[in-house]
């Protein structure tokens, strides 16, 4: 009782803190993190697994699964030894793309040369942790189509078709946003080809015009 006789309300007990992480969710919760874990974990192992045979020299397994993991690996996770080769590119090599547009006036519209690549590098220059994406997205698929084809741009190969398709969607995704209201009907890329000069000190001779691969129209 207080001083004026009257009974003190009994105070209520604070509730028990909770644990930290999953142990703090209830049960139900703790079944779907759990089953997270496992899909996580187990994609994890596919992915690697399937990287190991497709980097691993030629063997029984991989050509067993050579379908399934070509399936899986190009063209987003392809691998190479490009940064062990002996002669490295001499020429700076720039992807650009422009579309045939119908504006939200029902004009027809063909768009100017948009320079991806630069963008790709405007991104990660002053970056301390360019992303994957602009610094390989381009440039890979842009060598996965030239291996998968001739000088006529004719696809030399079953990858042909997949490289254009890789190709079309990265132009589609970088012309779309610069048109809003605008629907995009066909897109066409090509690549600036220009030779690195040859240093001050050297007495080689360069050529170092730009050269232009010029790739069809590519209905979207």
């Amino acid at each position: 009782m207080d001083s004026n006789g009257h009974e003190r309300a009994e105070e209520a007990a604070p509730p028990p803190p909770r644990a930290p992480g999953i142990a703090g969710l209830s049960t139900p919760y703790k079944v779907v993190a759990a089953l997270a874990a496992v899909v996580v974990a187990l994609a994890a192992c596919l992915h690697l697994g399937l990287v190991f045979l497709h980097v691993a020299p030629s063997n029984t397994l991989s050509k067993q699964h050579a379908e399934t993991v070509d399936g899986w690996i190009y063209p987003e996770f392809e691998q190479n030894w490009k940064l062990f080769a002996p002669n490295p590119l001499q020429q700076n090599i720039a992807v650009e793309a422009r579309a045939e547009v119908r504006t939200a006036a029902g004009e027809l519209v063909t768009t100017g040369w948009l320079d991806l690549s630069a963008q790709d590098a405007a991104e990660i220059r002053h970056n301390l942790l360019p992303s994957h994406t602009q610094q390989n997205e381009l440039r890979r698929a842009w060598d996965f189509f030239t291996g998968s084809h001739d000088e006529d741009n004719a696809p030399t190969g079953e990858r042909g078709e997949l490289s254009e398709e890789y190709l079309r969607r990265i132009a589609v995704g970088r012309l779309a946003p610069e048109h809003p209201g605008g629907r995009l009907l066909r897109v066409q890329l090509r690549s600036a080809t220009t030779a690195v000069p040859a240093p001050a000190w050297s007495t080689e001779t360069t050529d170092t015009a730009t050269y232009y691969r010029e790739l069809p129209w590519w209905k979207v």
